[in-house]
């Protein structure tokens, strides 16, 4: 993406949460943030992030239902998203509905790092 940062969209209820992932990734994207599930939408719908980083657990709408609406969107199906969880279990969900990749809480700052990279070079 010569010239122009990448969008990355990150989706959490959790203000310090939302900070880490800023922080791994400062420098090299330009940001936009939602704490609850219709906020996050909303959002992408108006922005089209590169990348979206769902919590799987938010306020109004859940992280799930948000991607399902993602992968319903014709316009944004094909945004790459990185799904956090902190249950392991919930991960085959995410995966069903279309999440590029699933972390599970807690990570380390390199790990959503290199994630944002691997989903942004797949759709290269």
């Amino acid at each position: 993406m010569a010239g122009s940062l990448a969008t990355v969209l990150i989706c959490d209820d959790e203000p310090s949460l939302r900070e880490l992932i800023r922080i791994s990734l400062d420098g090299q994207y330009s940001f936009a943030e939602a704490d609850d599930g219709v906020e996050s939408l909303a959002i992408a719908r108006q922005l089209r992030p590169d990348v979206v980083i769902l919590d799987m657990m938010m306020p109004r709408l859940s992280g799930l239902e948000v991607l399902t609406e993602l992968r319903r969107d014709e316009s944004l199906s094909g945004t790459r998203v990185i799904v956090l969880t902190a249950q392991p279990a919930a991960r085959e969900d995410a995966l069903r509905e279309g999440a590029d990749l699933v972390m599970v809480k807690p990570f380390e700052p390199d790990e959503i790092t290199a994630a944002v990279e691997e989903v942004l070079a797949e759709r290269a």
